[in-house]
């Protein structure tokens, strides 16, 4: 009896003690310092900083309004007073570049964040819950996934038409089971963890087991997998717009940018020039994230710093 005593409050302990070392924020800041200690880590923090506070600080760094007309001065190349020229309606091309930023995030950050706070509940769900709600949700997931993300982005496009809102919901729809199925696979590998037997035989609701000590498990290939995604979506608005069932104008947006300048490429190219040169850079250093985070959460590839 005594062995039994002591046993299960060795495992107390030992749960305890994970708990205490194991939280979220622990594995965020954990994360942050090896990242930053990987060059190509850093490398892709340098990128992604400077494009997101380009974004933030548009209205501050623009010198002029991204959508005031100028036809004088339609199709400029580049100058002292326009770094990146300007468009055929002569607005500038690099103030709008600096908004479309704005654009560009929005989607893409709104939209990464909800599909993974949704993909997040229902993996855990189905990874931990009874049997009948982890083949219901695996249903969901399928019917979901049986459609083609561009053909299901352009028919809903078509059908509600172009706006913001229209672009975050089809990312959050399609990318929901991407997010929830790799939670489910870590949910039902650590459910059978000492330290998540150890906390059911002390009776710990589900609540605390599945956010408490399943999601700081589980916290690393998300980032994994939104680091990889984030350029996706924004290559996804860009791509509507420059279709022209994306972001409408005289609103600014990369893709949009690209398209004034397709249209007028022979005369100049520096608007298609300045419209692909941040999807490069966005693409790249999240690419650069995605890459050394990989290493940073993978066992086989990481290395202790």
């Amino acid at each position: 009896m005594s062995e039994l005593t002591q046993t299960s409050e060795q495992s107390i302990a030992a749960v305890a003690q994970v708990a205490k070392d194991n939280t979220v924020t622990h594995v965020l800041v954990d994360t942050f310092r090896r990242l930053i200690k990987k060059p190509l880590g850093l490398m892709g923090l340098i990128l992604v900083s400077t494009i997101v506070l380009s974004a933030l600080f548009a209205s501050v760094i623009a010198p002029y309004d991204p959508i005031a007309l100028d036809i004088l001065n339609r199709l400029k190349p580049p100058s002292s007073e326009h770094w990146l020229g300007t468009d055929q309606l002569g607005r500038d091309t690099f103030s709008r570049v600096l908004y479309g930023g704005q654009i560009a995030l929005q989607v893409a950050l709104s939209s990464i964040a909800l599909a993974l706070g949704f993909g997040l509940l229902l993996g855990l769900l189905a990874g931990f819950g009874p049997r009948w709600l982890d083949n219901l949700i695996l249903t969901l997931f399928d019917m979901v996934r049986s459609f083609p993300t561009i053909i299901f982005a352009l028919a809903v496009v078509t059908l509600t038409g172009p706006s913001v809102s229209t672009i975050i919901l089809v990312v959050v729809i399609t990318s929901i089971p991407i997010y929830g199925r790799v939670v489910r696979t870590q949910t039902q590998a650590l459910a059978q963890q000492e330290f998540i037997l150890a906390e059911r035989a002390m009776n710990a609701s589900m609540p605390r087991i599945l956010f408490r000590h399943m999601l700081p498990n589980v916290i690393g290939q998300l980032l994994i997998l939104a680091s990889m995604d984030i350029p996706i979506v924004i290559t996804i608005e860009a791509g509507l717009s420059f279709l022209g069932l994306g972001i409408q104008p005289p609103t600014p947006s990369w893709g949009s940018i690209i398209n004034d300048g397709y249209s007028f490429i022979r005369n100049t190219p520096w608007p298609i020039i300045a419209g692909g040169l941040p999807l490069i850079i966005t693409t790249l250093g999240f690419t650069f994230l995605g890459e050394s985070l990989r290493d940073i959460f993978d066992p086989k590839l990481r290395k202790d710093v």
